[in-house]
């Protein structure tokens, strides 16, 4: 007799989702994948001018009043304003006005460089600190005869030197906006002459 035959069984694995996603399934990771990277970059915003240059102004000012501050404590100081005597000059109202006004225009480029109108900012800005380059310059006259008090010197005037150039710098490259009195299709007509296809006026 023949035997029996066994119908053959097949087996078959199910389909795992995860090995093909939907569609619609890998757009939502890659979605999320972006929002995650999106949120964990810093924010880098655009300062304005006006903000930079308030900013150098008050960073010039505090260095401005604790260097003359520090300036007390070099030797025979104390004694010499007691015998009423600021360097070479003798101390009067005439000077004290004169280190008032020194001390009171930077002071006031920190409200003017946030308030006056951008022409007339940038071009405040560029004379005062121009002119105060020399002037930051001429406290080196005040420096004892001692090669120590040199290197202070030299590193407090550089670091003012250094605050007022950045403060030419961003008054010079102050960014410029657009005439408006230009029309938006002068661009586009350039740019046809320039390529050689002017536009034929029909007959």
């Amino acid at each position: 007799m023949n035997a029996i035959k066994k119908p053959m069984t097949i087996r078959t694995n199910p389909p795992n989702p995860l090995d093909n996603p939907p569609s619609d399934l890998s757009e939502g990771v890659t979605t999320l994948r972006t929002q995650t990277a999106e949120r964990t970059a810093l924010e880098d915003r655009q300062v304005p001018v006006q903000a930079k240059l308030a900013a150098a102004w008050t960073s010039l000012m505090f260095l401005i009043i604790y260097i003359d501050y520090f300036h007390l404590y070099q030797p025979g100081q104390i004694d010499d304003i007691r015998g009423g005597v600021i360097f070479v000059f003798d101390i009067s109202g005439t000077l004290m006005s004169i280190f008032f006004a020194i001390i009171a225009i930077p002071a006031l480029m920190i409200l003017l460089s946030m308030t006056l109108p951008a022409r007339v900012n940038r071009a405040t800005n560029l004379v005062v600190a121009s002119l105060y380059v020399p002037a930051v310059g001429m406290n080196f006259l005040g420096s004892p005869p001692d090669y120590a008090f040199y290197f202070y010197y030299a590193l407090t005037i550089g670091v003012e030197v250094l605050l007022l150039a950045f403060i030419l710098r961003a008054a010079w490259t102050w960014p410029r906006t657009p005439s408006p009195s230009m029309p938006d299709l002068v661009e586009p007509n350039r740019s046809q002459i320039q390529m050689g296809s002017p536009s034929q006026p029909s007959v």
